[in-house]
């Protein structure tokens, strides 16, 4: 049985590998979805795993089944390629994340759908494949056991193509309940750790030095994290991870981070009002705090990547400026900025039912404005959203963070990294076409909206 597995890239995604963005390499923070997909294959099977940033989706060959994970984003994408295979007569079955959400749609595009986890659920369809008996959703009767997890197929990846393909997961889910996280609502607030052993053993058979922790909330458990540490220094490993800047305030805890060779953080500021952090259940966030909570992070010698939101509720227009200013006063070195999108299966969704202009899901990829925000026309929020990214990942301001990160603590083991993502946002946003985009100018169209910025102004 010949199995295929997609993952489908939506818009400027599409073959950004081949052209060559991350210095010919292209950087996934995780395959490990579709590798755990094919971890779970019974055996009799090939298969045969393609990722649409770095190769085209093949035309030709006798596949048995095709399994499509999908985004949001990426949902018209993945319906489209579905469509492609069926009309050849080969079974589709979609999961992930949209799928999971919006069960009945993705299965007028297939044949069946896997909702939630694979592992105890994607035998069974390779199955009632194998048997001519494919069809309807497909669900775990129970959360898996991250104790039964087997070994992920990685050599089934280009990884010349990647900057990384050395992803492994302690943890899954997030104990918050923040309203517009997708995570939260696909593990329904629940958050598990793998066995301790098995993780270390993975990690040490890891070729190389660097590799990536794809947890969403690798602290969340801290006696957890500490002995993970704690196992993990004598490997002489260099990682990066995302976690809540609560793992700043655990002293220990972010001395055995150090020792264990951890780079860089990425964490979710979203926002520097806490009108809006409360208003999306992340009151945990203390903005007030954002401050110290970083400089301990960089006194640790790890590199901080910021995740910024725009579009809450009590954003206005003059929030991209003060929002860039206080990047640049927190000495953030990396940023993820994005729109506040409404994804299915989240609160926030929910929430924005009578406030959502666009149906196009391929929108949905934080990067346009999809409702009707309430500070702002939803062509404000792009333009804004568009001028920060640019002028936050300006030469000018990459050089002058890559500086600051040269003075600090692990400067050696912190720049190559920070550097490398600080060129690789540099390089995608130049492929923007945004007319009239000035560094050094406004945010475009808010010339007569914006208040001048105070010394001690946030967002």
């Amino acid at each position: 049985m010949n199995i295929l597995l997609i993952a489908p890239a939506s818009g400027p995604w599409r073959g950004v590998g081949r052209r060559r963005l991350f210095g010919g390499r292209t950087f996934r923070f995780s395959m490990l979805s579709l590798l755990s997909v094919a971890a779970e294959t019974p055996p009799g099977t090939t298969i045969r795993i393609v990722d649409e940033q770095i190769e085209e989706v093949p035309t030709s060959g006798r596949f048995d089944l095709v399994g499509i994970t999908s985004m949001t984003a990426a949902a018209p994408r993945a319906y489209a390629l579905a469509d492609r295979f069926r009309a050849a007569g080969v079974p589709v079955v979609l999961g992930g994340m949209h799928p999971t959400f919006m069960p009945e749609e993705a299965l007028a595009y297939a044949d069946a759908v896997c909702a939630g986890e694979a592992e105890g659920v994607w035998p069974a369809i390779v199955e009632d494949a194998r048997a001519g008996r494919l069809g309807g959703v497909y669900r775990a009767p129970a959360p898996a056991d991250l104790f039964l997890l087997k070994p992920v197929p990685r050599a089934l990846l280009r990884s010349r193509h990647y900057a990384t393909v050395q992803a492994v997961q302690a943890t899954r889910g997030c104990p918050h309940q923040c309203a517009f996280c997708s995570v939260s609502a696909f593990h329904e607030g629940l958050f598990r750790t793998r066995p301790m052993e098995q993780v270390i053993a993975e990690i040490r058979s890891l070729p190389g030095r660097f590799f990536i922790f794809t947890d969403d909330s690798l602290a969340a458990e801290p006696d957890y994290a500490k002995a993970l540490f704690a196992a993990l220094a004598p490997l002489n490993k260099r990682w990066m991870t995302q976690a809540t800047l609560g793992i700043a305030d655990d002293g220990k805890l972010l001395d055995l981070a150090e020792r264990a060779g951890c780079v860089a953080v990425f964490t979710g500021l979203e926002t520097f009002s806490a009108e809006n952090l409360e208003g999306v259940g992340k009151g945990f966030n203390k903005a007030e705090e954002y401050r110290d909570r970083i400089a301990r992070l960089h006194a640790h010698g790890m590199g901080v990547e910021a995740g910024i939101v725009f579009g809450f509720d009590h954003d206005r227009p003059e929030v991209f400026r003060n929002t860039l200013a206080m990047l640049d006063a927190l000495r953030i070195d990396m940023a993820q900025i994005s729109i506040l999108t409404p994804l299915p299966g989240t609160p926030f969704f929910k929430a924005m039912r009578g406030r959502i202009l666009d149906g196009d899901w391929s929108h949905y990829d934080y990067h346009h404005a999809v409702f009707q925000p309430a500070g702002m026309s939803p062509e404000e929020l792009k333009a804004g959203h568009d001028w920060i990214t640019r002028a936050f990942y300006s030469p000018r301001r990459i050089a002058r963070r890559l500086g600051w990160a040269a003075t600090r603590r692990h400067a050696a083991r912190v720049l190559p990294f920070a550097a490398a993502i600080n060129l690789a946002y540099n390089r995608r946003v130049a492929n923007w076409n945004i007319r009239g985009w000035d560094p050094a100018g406004e945010p475009p169209g808010f010339t007569l909206h914006h208040k001048p910025l105070a010394k001690t102004a946030g967002a």
